[in-house]
């Protein structure tokens, strides 16, 4: 149905069949804070990165754009989505490509579009940046390049802190796809467990306008971090 259909419709169809595929896997999205409204635009939201099922817990909420790593063109089902959802696909290794992403990216949201990045650059097992339940690895810092996109756009920036649980209020690291782990193997470690769930808490959104890279990666940095840790 891509190819025949408005933007609008390929936007609710992403939408209901992120919906799905949640569904499908028993993963129940939970959500907190401040929703962005259906007529949200122009917005760039920034989480914490943990699965794959980040991405499509995010489009169950809002359909966004995500700024990804070109390998995932190639995942089966997930890549066929991510092309036909007008993913943004960084090239990793190339010279300038920095450059380009912020370009894409600052037309996308000065035509209205919302755009998703996972400024870690990578996913991670969830520890890391909440210094409750297991210890895991160091926080990974914010990369900043992306936002600029925001600040030339005069967009603003939304912070999602992205958690994963056990009923006990532990952090579920089996839901991460990180590391060494597969496709395949993190699809199969979430279809074992009993009613996981992944909790998106929705922040208080930052105007770009007037602000440096610098200071704007920091705002979204503590943002989240402050809110998992109060966790």
């Amino acid at each position: 149905m891509f190819p025949f259909i408005s933007k609008p419709s390929n936007f609710k169809l992403i939408q209901w069949w992120c919906g799905g595929l949640l569904r499908a896997f028993n993963i129940k999205v939970l959500l907190h804070g401040k929703l962005p409204p259906p007529d949200t635009r122009s917005t760039m939201f920034v989480a914490n990165h943990i699965s794959w099922s980040d991405i499509h817990a995010l489009n169950s909420v809002i359909p966004v754009r995500f700024i990804a790593k070109s390998d995932i063109k190639s995942w089966p089902v997930f890549g066929y989505l991510a092309r036909n959802s007008n993913a943004i696909f960084v090239e990793r290794g190339k010279r300038q490509e920095a450059g380009r992403i912020v370009d894409l990216t600052n037309e996308s949201l000065s035509t209205g579009n919302n755009v998703c990045f996972f400024p870690e650059g990578t996913t991670t097992d969830g520890t890391g940046m909440n210094s409750h339940g297991l210890q895991g690895k160091p926080a990974l810092p914010f990369k900043s390049s992306v936002l600029q996109a925001a600040i030339d756009a005069n967009a603003q920036i939304w912070p999602v802190a992205i958690r994963y649980s056990h009923p006990d209020g532990r952090i579920n690291t089996q839901m991460a796809y990180a590391g060494d782990t597969t496709l395949i193997e993190s699809m199969q470690s979430v279809l074992k467990q009993k009613n996981p769930t992944v909790a998106l808490h929705f922040l208080a959104p930052i105007q770009a306008s007037g602000k440096s890279r610098r200071d704007l990666t920091k705002a979204a940095y503590d943002a989240i971090v402050l809110k998992l840790n109060s966790l």
